[in-house]
């Protein structure tokens, strides 16, 4: 039996059938085009509009019908470029999926047993995890401090964006650093769109400072994966991937730390 489509898809469908041509590489589509499409189909939309565009991001992906018209090795995402304003583009890496070959890495956990209690597995006791347990020290390799949770602010060509946290380091150069972060629990997945958008608030808002995006995404119970990223002439890529396994301090053994001592960075 075949599952009957959500309203959420049924609207992104019909916007980017209506807009797409053959050969497109871009579709253009503007907030006003979800209501007016929901009005058409006779949809109810939710309170909160952009959750239509949330889900394709970080939650589902685009359905089959709009997927079927990227070239091979490409697939759509919704990209922002302006003040309710965005465009289906193609892209060679639309999420970002930890690596399971990769080893993982035992951290003590430092985590307040009462944070541990009521903490959920959302993106909100993730980046308190990581802040208590230094981890974007950790992995960096540079003194960090966290100067602001959830910062909504403008950049040119992309409009509103927000950023889960944003920590500000130093190294023992001296140099100083910015690095955004973006944090996915639960069923969430890691979107390109997402560190793009971190890129570009770096340079509106931070130029005096180096740019190390970072994303974060439980992979399991206690088990953590963090991504740095950099630009080059094809894009954005993945410079670094870590898997932290925070655990009871008695867990830690000799083996692991002599595991760690010859493990090359």
């Amino acid at each position: 039996m075949v599952k009957p489509k959500n309203r959420y898809t049924l609207i992104i469908e019909s916007i980017f059938s209506h807009k797409y041509k053959k050969g497109d590489k871009e579709v253009l589509f503007e907030r006003n085009d979800l209501v007016q499409t929901a009005d058409k189909l006779g949809i109810s939309l939710p309170k909160n509009l952009g959750d239509v565009l949330y889900s394709f991001r970080y939650r589902a992906c685009l359905p089959e019908s709009i997927k079927k018209f990227a070239p091979e090795g490409l697939e759509w995402v919704i990209r922002p470029i302006g003040k309710a304003k965005y465009k289906f583009s193609l892209s060679s890496m639309p999420r970002i999926f930890p690596n399971e070959l990769l080893a993982e890495t035992k951290i003590p956990d430092a985590t307040p047993g009462i944070i541990l209690r009521y903490a959920m597995n959302d993106e909100q006791a993730l980046l308190a995890i990581i802040r208590y347990n230094r981890l974007i020290d950790i992995f960096t390799a540079v003194t960090c401090y966290s100067l602001q949770n959830h910062l909504r602010t403008t950049v040119p060509e992309m409009g509103q964006i927000e950023t889960d946290e944003i920590y500000i380091g130093v190294d023992q150069r001296g140099a100083q650093y910015v690095f955004p972060v973006q944090a996915k629990g639960g069923s969430d997945q890691l979107g390109i769109v997402q560190i793009e958008q971190d890129f570009a608030l770096c340079n509106s808002k931070f130029t005096s400072l180096i740019c190390r995006p970072i994303a974060a995404q439980f992979i399991k119970d206690n088990c953590i994966a963090l991504f740095a990223f950099e630009e080059n002439e094809h894009g954005i890529a993945v410079s670094s991937e870590k898997h932290y396994h925070l655990v009871d301090p008695e867990e830690m053994t000799d083996d692991d730390l002599q595991t760690y001592r010859e493990r090359s960075f």
